[in-house]
């Protein structure tokens, strides 16, 4: 209908600009007319023009109107399809109005444990043309930095990623990266206080890590054996390589070495063993300091981290930001200023230990 009423009017239009000059005779004679050259090119020439400008104006908007607005593709590189990464990020979605398969995609892959796919995984997705990348794991983010310059890409990372070398600095990350970090790492020396705080006597601590997810567990290790070092406290490393961990091999270890206390780094495989990493750990009559609150829902005595279901969530609103046009370079990488003491009594009348009230006052929560 736009294409026929247009060139009804082209049609008009060159009608009316057609320049007649009449020349009127003395009376009876009649009235008779021509149409001078010289005028009837110039409006032609004028017709001619205004065809042009019409047909690009009206006919860019009818193409338009025939073409649907291209709903926004997002990559999500993840541990596992069950793990609270993925279920906070989405609701950080549904926050900001955004339904999943209507107005929004993302295309789903997992490491399920295997840090050394994150490489092809972030292929298949860049191969997709997706508009944003989202990366919940270091060696995910190194990858997704190596594969693309262009690409969005929106991180939650436990690292420090400028000491990591993913970023210039958090204020201007500059390029194509920016995201959350959850300081997952600055906090190791601080859990072995409040470990050492709760418990009488820790001369030993066991650690407890994935061998196999990527750099981030081996990073936390040093990071925890620095603390140690200052607290005068022995480290055990109790190595436990994913996907498929062996958990009573390394508590079998922890009793042998004598540990006194448990930390466990916190591992997208790890994390789907918690329950039975907190019962093993009341079994051997360990108290255990974890990254993650999760681990303590699951039984662990104590956490202490910022709050990493608002981290991914946050992810969601950087997204927004960047498909309403902000450059990530432009996005400064946000630090959480909250963090959260959790304990599990529960777990302490289990262990036959009293947790001192200093340090009950100072949780966010209490499971009782």
């Amino acid at each position: 209908m736009i294409e026929r009423s247009w060139m009804q009017f082209l049609a008009s239009l060159s009608d009316n600009l057609k320049s007649k000059t009449c020349i009127a005779f003395d009376k009876p004679r009649p009235r008779t007319c021509r149409v001078e050259p010289r005028r009837s090119i110039q409006n032609q020439k004028w017709v001619g023009i205004v065809a042009v400008v019409l047909t690009f104006v009206f006919g860019g908007a009818a193409a338009q109107a025939q073409q649907p607005g291209k709903v926004p593709q997002i990559g999500f590189l993840g541990g596992n399809r069950e793990g609270p990464s993925v279920r906070e990020f989405q609701q950080g979605l549904r926050d900001l109005d955004y339904v999943e398969g209507k107005n929004i995609l993302l295309d789903y892959r997992y490491t399920e444990g295997k840090a050394d796919r994150s490489p092809s995984l972030v292929t298949e997705l860049v191969q997709l043309k997706v508009n944003i990348l989202v990366v919940t794991s270091l060696g995910g983010i190194r990858a997704a930095k190596q594969a693309t310059k262009t690409i969005p890409i929106v991180m939650v990372t436990t690292q420090d990623p400028v000491a990591a070398g993913i970023v210039d600095s958090l204020a201007r990350p500059g390029g194509n990266i920016t995201g959350v970090t959850t300081l997952t790492r600055d906090l190791s020396g601080k859990r072995l206080e409040l470990l050492k705080e709760s418990v009488v006597s820790i001369p030993r601590v066991g650690i407890l890590w994935d061998t196999n997810a990527g750099p981030g567990p081996a990073i936390a290790l040093k990071e925890y054996q620095a603390a140690a070092d200052g607290l005068k406290i022995q480290l055990q490393s109790l190595a436990v390589p994913g996907p498929n961990p062996d958990f009573e091999g390394a508590f079998r270890a922890a009793a042998k070495g004598h540990a006194s206390a448990l930390i466990v780094i916190a591992s997208f495989v790890l994390s789907r063993y918690s329950k039975q990493i907190a019962e093993l750990a009341i079994k051997n009559r360990l108290p255990s300091m974890n990254e993650l609150s999760a681990y303590v829902e699951a039984g662990g005595l104590m956490s202490y981290s910022a709050n990493n279901a608002e981290s991914y969530r946050r992810a969601a609103w950087y997204v927004d930001k960047i498909l309403k046009g902000t450059k990530p370079a432009d996005l400064p990488i946000e630090q959480p200023t909250k963090f959260e003491l959790v304990i599990n009594l529960k777990t302490a009348k289990a262990l036959g230990l009293t947790i001192p009230p200093i340090v009950l006052m100072r949780a966010e929560k209490v499971i009782k």
